[in-house]
């Protein structure tokens, strides 16, 4: 297989860092992306000495033209991307009615419209080689009514959305685009946020009873940027969830009473 080269946004932190660890260790190269100069240059710290298989970009996903500005460098100085993987993103829980447009359109701006963009740049390139792979990072929250979520939902099922039209857009042209939906993942910034009246809420609701890890994602991840193992998915939407967006009843007090000793 030819060498691959894959951009991944918000890839200096949580499951974007995750996924930057797991394409380096198939032996591909990579281009972290990210806001903050300070993760960058943490995530440096990290990785340690890679040689020629990292490059460090700073990247706003919601500032078009610098992210096309970016796109352009990467591919002159580093190369041609092959993979895209789309893991930037904000969240924010707070009920609708409290929920002004202010934070509504800068969910949509960072979530949707970033992915967007560098979808769409990384694309052109990729259409005049013959094909590639794009990832975009969603949520469950973008396919189920989650409270406190009327924003950032709608961001992620518009992540899900686009990606299915894109999919269908640019298969003919060698682009498979799939999204990845996260359920809770043990990233520093849930670890921060979840109270344990929120991880409670979660537990009864999640059929494997646990929180998910950033590395299980990015198994996700790679597995939908290698050709030789997904040449054949496109368009779909793949929930890494412990169960939770297929869960009906849980009732443990039932089951236990149910099951032989």
């Amino acid at each position: 297989m030819a060498q691959q080269t894959v951009l991944v946004t918000g890839g200096a932190s949580g499951i974007g860092l995750a996924v930057v660890q797991a394409i380096l260790a198939e032996g591909w190269r990579v281009v972290v992306a990210d806001l903050n100069a300070e993760s960058l240059e943490r995530c440096k710290d990290s990785l340690g000495p890679n040689g020629d298989s990292v490059r460090y970009e700073p990247m706003n996903v919601a500032d078009e033209d610098a992210v096309i500005r970016a796109v352009a460098a990467c591919e002159a100085e580093f190369g041609p991307l092959t993979g895209v993987v789309n893991s930037a993103g904000i969240g924010r829980d707070v009920p609708a009615l409290d929920t002004d447009v202010e934070l509504f359109r800068r969910m949509l701006e960072v979530n949707l419209i970033g992915s967007f963009v560098v979808s769409r740049e990384v694309a052109k390139r990729m259409r005049e080689r013959g094909g590639g792979a794009i990832v975009n990072v969603a949520s469950v929250s973008g396919i189920a009514g989650n409270r406190g979520r009327v924003a950032y939902g709608a961001s992620k099922g518009g992540v899900i959305t686009m990606t299915r039209v894109m999919a269908v857009e640019l298969a003919t042209i060698g682009i498979r685009v799939n999204v990845i939906a996260p359920g809770p993942i043990e990233t520093p910034l849930v670890q921060e946020m979840h109270t344990p009246e929120v991880r409670a809420a979660w537990m009864t609701t999640v059929p494997q009873r646990r929180y998910g890890s950033p590395d299980e994602i990015a198994g996700a991840a790679v597995f939908l940027l290698d050709p030789r193992k997904s040449s054949y998915i496109t368009g779909q939407t793949i929930c890494v969830d412990g169960g939770f967006s297929i869960a009906g009843l849980l009732d443990d007090v039932g089951v236990a009473a149910a099951m032989p000793a």
